[in-house]
C-alpha cells in the first residue's frame, strides 16, 4: 500500500478543480513558457491556482490510507493576492515562507502554523487566509518596461531570509522580508564605470549586443580566495555568486549575510578553456551550480545546448589579462573548463524536408535549470517543449583524479573515454515544431523517500504525471555484509572482477543516447488523430529510435555474448584437458610418493644400523687411548671427591654409633632408682594442686603480655 498514492494522486479532486477552471480559448497558438507553480514540503503537495490566486495543499501521505478524508485539500488564500501572473514558486531556506514570482513582480506567502491529530494547517480548516506581502512593488510600479529576469533566495539557513531579484535594467536587488520595498543591498551588473550615465538608449545597445544579465546563481559557502591575507569576519559565510550574461560570459562576486548583506564587486568574465570563436553561444538563458567538490557550472542557451564546466583555479602562467575586475580587489579569479558539450532534443527530430529542417533547427525556446534533491550529480531541465533530466556519471572519476596527489594517465584517460553524460528526454509537449505550444505548468522530485523516488510533472491541462527516476545515473544501494561471501568460500576474487568489469562493458554498449520520451498532444480535442503527416513523422521517428538505440545494441549485445561465450567454451575445455592432465599427474605423483616412502623407510633402517656400528667402534677407540680426556679426567676427580666423602661418613657413623652405646648404658645404670613410687596424701595432693593452679595462671597472664608486646612492637 506504500505505493498507493501514485494511483490517487492523479484522480485527485484538487486537479479536477483546476481543469474545471481552465480557459480553452485563452491559449490559442501563442507560444507558452514553462512554468512551475508546484512544490512539495514534507509530504504535503501545493499547487498554484493563478485563476483564484489561491494554494491547493494535500497530503501524500494520507493517500496511502484508506481514509475517506484522505482526498480532501485545504485552501490557502492570499490576504494580498498579486496581480501579476505566477510563473515559480520558490520555498524559502527556512520553509517558512512562499516567493511567488512572476516577470512583473514578487510577493512572499507566510505559511500557517500546524497542529492537529494529522499535522495540518490549522487543524485541518478547508480554507485558510496567509498573510502576503509584495516585494518592490513601488520598483516595478513606477517602472513599467523593467521585468524580473531571475528571482531567488539568499541560501543562508540561519539567518534572516533575504530575497535575490534579478532585474532588466542589469541590477541584483537584495530585499530583506522586513522591509520589503526598499532594497537592503543594489548591485549594478552594467559592464561601465558609472552606473547613473548609462541613458535607455545605451542599455538597448548593450542589450542588443548581448551585455545584459539574465540569469544567477550561488555556490556552496566557501571562504573568499585572495592573493593576499584578508581578516575575515567570524563565522560568516561567504557564497560565491554566478552571473551570467545573454553573449555567454560568466562573471563571480561573493555575497555574505553577516549583520548585513556585504558584497564584492563582480569579477570577470571568467576565462574558458578551451577557448572558443563564439565564446560558446550568444544565446545563454540559464546557469546552475550543482552542490559537489568540485563546482560544476551548467550553462544553458536557447538553442538547447548544455555546457558542463568545472570551477578551478587558474594556473598563474595562463592569460588572465583579458579578464577585468570592476574593482581592484583581493580575489582570484577561477576559471572554467568546459568538460562537454550536450545537445538537448528540444522537438524530435524526424525525417522530412529541408525546409522542415531548418524548422525544426531554427526552434528555440528558455531553459529552466533545477537542481535533483536527491542526487547531487543530475538536474532537469523544463522547457517549452518538455521535461529532460542529466546525469553526469563521469563526475566520480573527475573527483578522484583531482584528489589524485600525482597526474594518474590511466584516471585521466579512463575520464577521456567516459566524458559523456546520460540525457533522459522524458516527457514531450511539442513533438514538431509546427505543433501547438503547450508548456508544463509544474515540475518537483519527491525528496521523501518514505514515498520513493518519483517526479511529478503537471501538463498544461493541469493533468499530474508521476514518472520514476531512473537508477542508471545513481548507483544502486550496496549490497548488504551477509551477502559478500565469506573467507571460507571458494570463489575466487578474479572471477568477480572479470564479471564486473563485462557487466560494465554490457552495460556501456546498451547505453542509450536518444529515447522516446511520453509524447502529450496539445490542444483543445484530445481525442481527435493528429494529421497523418505528424502520425507518419512521429512513427517514423519512434521506429529509428527503437532500431539504433534498443534493436542495434542490443544485437552488438548479444555478439558481444556470443563471443564471451564462445571464448568461455575454448577456456572450459581448454581448462578440463589441464584437469585430466592435473590427474595423470596426480596419480603419478602418489604412485613415486609411495615408492618413495618405502625407500625412505628402507634407508632409515639401514641408517640406524650403521649409527650403532659407527658408535660401537668410537666407544671401542676410546677406550684404547693411552691417554685419558677431559670427561675421564673429569669423572675421576668426580669419584675421588665421593671417596673422600664416603670415609668423613664412616667416621661419623662410628662416632654416633659410640654415643648410642654410652647413652645406652647411662639409662640402665639410673634404672632402678626411677622406679621407687612416691606417695601423697589428700592434703599434699591439695597443696600441689593449689600451686599448679596458681603457677598455670601466671604462665598464661605472662604469654598475654607477651603476646601483647608482641603487637605492640610488631613482631
Amino acid at each position: 500500500m506504500a505505493d498507493q498514492w501514485l494511483n490517487e494522486l492523479p484522480k485527485h479532486e484538487l486537479f479536477k478543480k483546476l481543469r474545471q477552471k481552465l480557459d480553452p480559448a485563452s491559449k490559442g497558438d501563442v507560444r507558452g513558457v514553462a512554468k512551475n507553480l508546484t512544490f512539495c514540503l514534507g509530504g504535503d503537495l501545493f499547487v498554484w491556482d493563478d485563476t483564484e490566486r489561491v494554494f491547493y495543499t494535500t497530503n501524500l501521505r494520507q493517500l496511502n490510507t484508506e481514509d475517506s478524508g484522505s482526498r480532501k485539500f485545504q485552501t490557502l488564500m492570499c490576504i494580498d493576492p498579486p496581480r501579476f501572473e505566477v510563473c515559480q514558486l520558490l520555498l524559502s531556506p527556512s520553509q517558512h515562507h512562499i516567493a511567488l514570482v512572476g516577470q512583473r513582480g514578487v510577493s512572499v506567502l507566510e505559511l500557517p502554523q500546524r497542529w492537529g491529530k494529522r499535522s495540518e494547517f490549522e487543524g485541518g480548516r478547508c480554507e485558510i487566509n496567509c498573510k502576503t506581502s509584495p516585494v518592490a512593488e513601488r520598483f516595478f510600479t513606477s517602472s513599467p518596461s523593467v521585468s524580473l529576469r531571475q528571482a531567488a533566495w539568499f541560501p543562508s539557513e540561519t539567518e534572516e531570509s533575504h530575497l535575490v531579484l534579478l532585474a532588466s535594467d542589469n541590477t541584483i536587488g537584495f530585499y530583506s522580508l522586513k522591509t520589503p520595498q526598499t532594497p537592503v543591498k543594489v548591485l549594478s551588473l552594467s559592464q561601465s564605470d558609472e552606473d547613473s550615465s548609462v541613458r535607455p538608449p545605451v542599455r538597448s545597445y548593450a542589450a542588443s549586443l548581448g551585455e545584459v544579465a539574465v540569469a544567477f546563481d550561488f555556490g556552496p559557502a566557501t571562504s573568499i580566495p585572495s592573493k593576499r591575507p584578508v581578516k575575515p569576519f567570524k563565522d560568516q559565510l561567504t557564497y560565491p555568486l554566478y552571473i551570467l550574461y545573454e553573449n555567454g560570459e560568466t562573471y563571480l562576486c561573493y555575497a555574505s549575510l553577516f549583520n548585513s548583506v556585504s558584497l564584492s564587486r563582480p569579477a570577470g568574465p571568467l576565462p574558458m578553456y578551451p577557448a572558443a570563436e563564439d565564446n560558446y553561444g550568444y544565446d545563454a538563458c540559464a546557469i546552475l551550480c550543482l552542490s559537489c567538490v568540485p563546482s560544476i557550472l551548467v550553462i544553458a542557451t536557447e538553442t538547447g545546448t548544455l555546457y558542463h564546466c568545472v570551477v578551478l583555479e587558474s594556473e598563474e602562467d595562463e592569460d588572465v589579462g583579458a579578464v577585468q575586475t570592476w574593482s581592484q580587489g583581493t580575489e582570484t579569479v577561477p576559471a572554467l573548463y568546459v568538460l562537454e558539450c550536450v545537445e538537448l532534443e528540444l522537438t524530435l527530430k524526424v525525417a522530412g524536408s529541408e525546409d522542415e529542417d531548418v524548422q525544426e533547427f531554427d526552434f528555440t525556446c528558455p531553459i529552466r535549470l533545477h537542481k535533483d534533491p536527491l542526487c547531487q550529480h543530475r538536474y532537469h531541465c523544463t522547457h517549452e517543449a518538455g521535461v529532460h533530466s542529466v546525469g553526469l556519471i563521469w563526475l566520480s572519476r573527475l573527483q578522484a583524479f583531482l584528489q589524485s596527489c600525482e597526474e594518474d594517465k590511466d584516471s585521466l584517460q579512463e575520464l577521456a573515454a567516459e566524458k559523456r553524460c546520460i540525457v533522459e528526454h522524458i516527457l514531450c509537449t511539442r513533438p514538431l515544431a509546427s505543433s501547438q505550444s503547450a508548456p508544463v505548468q509544474g515540475f518537483l522530485i519527491i525528496s521523501d523517500l518514505s514515498l520513493g523516488a518519483t517526479m511529478i510533472c503537471i501538463t498544461s491541462t493541469f493533468e499530474c504525471i508521476l514518472l520514476p527516476l531512473l537508477t542508471s545515473i545513481r548507483p544502486p544501494s550496496p549490497p548488504l555484509l551477509c551477502a559478500h561471501p565469506g573467507p571460507g568460500s571458494g570463489s575466487s576474487p578474479l572471477r568477480g572482477l572479470a564479471g564486473s568489469s563485462f557487466e560494465k562493458h554490457i552495460r556501456n554498449i546498451l547505453v542509450r543516447c536518444s529515447t522516446n520520451p511520453l509524447v502529450l498532444k496539445a490542444g483543445d480535442n484530445k481525442d481527435a488523430a493528429p494529421p497523418p503527416q505528424e502520425c507518419l513523422q512521429l512513427l517514423s521517428r519512434a521506429t529509428q529510435v527503437f532500431r539504433e538505440e534498443y534493436i542495434q545494441k542490443q544485437d552488438m549485445a548479444r555478439e558481444e555474448l556470443q563471443k564471451r561465450v564462445k571464448l568461455l567454451m575454448c577456456q572450459k575445455s581448454k581448462q578440463l584437458e589441464e584437469m585430466n592432465l592435473c590427474r595423470e599427474e596426480k596419480k603419478s605423483l602418489s604412485e613415486a610418493a609411495e615408492q618413495l616412502a618405502v625407500k625412505y623407510e628402507d634407508a632409515k633402517y639401514q641408517q640406524d644400523i650403521i649409527m650403532k656400528r659407527v658408535k660401537s667402534v668410537l666407544g671401542c677407540l676410546q677406550r684404547r687411548l693411552p691417554i685419558l680426556s677431559n670427561s675421564e679426567k673429569d669423572m675421576k676427580k668426580e669419584l675421588q671427591s665421593i671417596s673422600e666423602q664416603l670415609k668423613h661418613l664412616d667416621n661419623c657413623i662410628k662416632q654416633v654409633n659410640m654415643k648410642l652405646n654410652y647413652q645406652k648404658s647411662q639409662v640402665d645404670k639410673d634404672a632402678p632408682a626411677n622406679r621407687t613410687s612416691v606417695t601423697l596424701n589428700a592434703h599434699q595432693k591439695k597443696v600441689v594442686q593449689d600451686v599448679l593452679r596458681e603457677e598455670g595462671q601466671q604462665i598464661g597472664d605472662m604469654m598475654k603480655q607477651l603476646k601483647d608486646v608482641k603487637n605492640h612492637f610488631s613482631f
